[in-house]
């Protein structure tokens, strides 16, 4: 398997869930981000690193290292390889993606943070959801993850009736296969290949050097950014 699209193994998630957790805020565990990475690359429109990148990172992150910012800008592109080839897989087959969910002590998840990080993708471009949130014939399938999302919302208005161990488990395996039929239903939408790397760019005639601010517009300098990312997404 070609090393940009293998799975994190449990140290670099870790590793990675470490480095998330110390970020600026806004802060986003790694629930978070495989529900957040899902709702991107689920939905219709492209979202390039510069605009997801402050949203996982915060505005004021920085590295304590090159080392470390390569290795972390690497498994961060790795982790979105992973979902998005997964989920192109079903396309073609009856494939899932299953999601990242934390479990407490007693081995239950309760899946609150991937549907929070679903849903702050959904508001990256909440214009281009609306076909689908609003549909009577297609909507169940974001239903599960919305459920989860208010759960414990401070509006009670908006909180779902309680949820018993019994129907957590089952709104679960209805987020799971919902996230498929997502994607699904977005593929004729999409203008653009799994892979942001296939995505022409153009450059101008100056060349950008390693230490100038990258012309993709993320802030960061070029070295960090897309001279990193050209070997995965980017």
């Amino acid at each position: 398997m070609n090393n940009q699209y293998k799975p994190l193994n449990n140290e670099e998630c870790d590793r990675l869930g470490d480095f998330l957790e110390k970020a600026s805020s806004p802060t986003m565990n790694l629930e978070m981000l495989d529900g957040f990475f899902s709702a991107l690359i689920c939905g219709p429109d492209l979202v390039l690193p510069s605009e997801y990148l402050p949203e996982i990172l915060g505005e004021d992150s920085t590295f304590d290292s090159d080392d470390q910012a390569v290795e972390i800008t690497g498994l961060v592109m790795r982790h979105w390889n992973t979902i998005a080839s997964t989920l192109l897989k079903t396309l073609e087959k009856n494939g899932i993606y299953f999601p990242i969910l934390f479990e407490d002590e007693n081995g239950v998840a309760y899946g609150n943070d991937w549907a929070h990080g679903f849903m702050r993708g959904v508001q990256l471009h909440p214009d281009s959801w609306d076909e689908l949130i609003n549909s009577e014939e297609f909507g169940g399938a974001i239903l599960p993850i919305m459920i989860l999302y208010y759960e414990h919302d401070p509006n009670p208005t908006l909180r779902p009736s309680a949820i018993v161990p019994e129907r957590r488990e089952e709104l679960l395996q209805y987020m799971v296969a919902g996230l498929a039929h997502i994607y699904r239903y977005f593929a004729p939408h999409r203008q653009y290949t799994v892979e942001i790397g296939q995505v022409p760019w153009r450059r101008d005639q100056h060349k950008v050097g390693r230490n100038e601010t990258c012309p993709c517009g993320s802030g960061s300098k070029y070295k960090y950014c897309c001279t990193v990312k050209a070997q995965t997404i980017h």
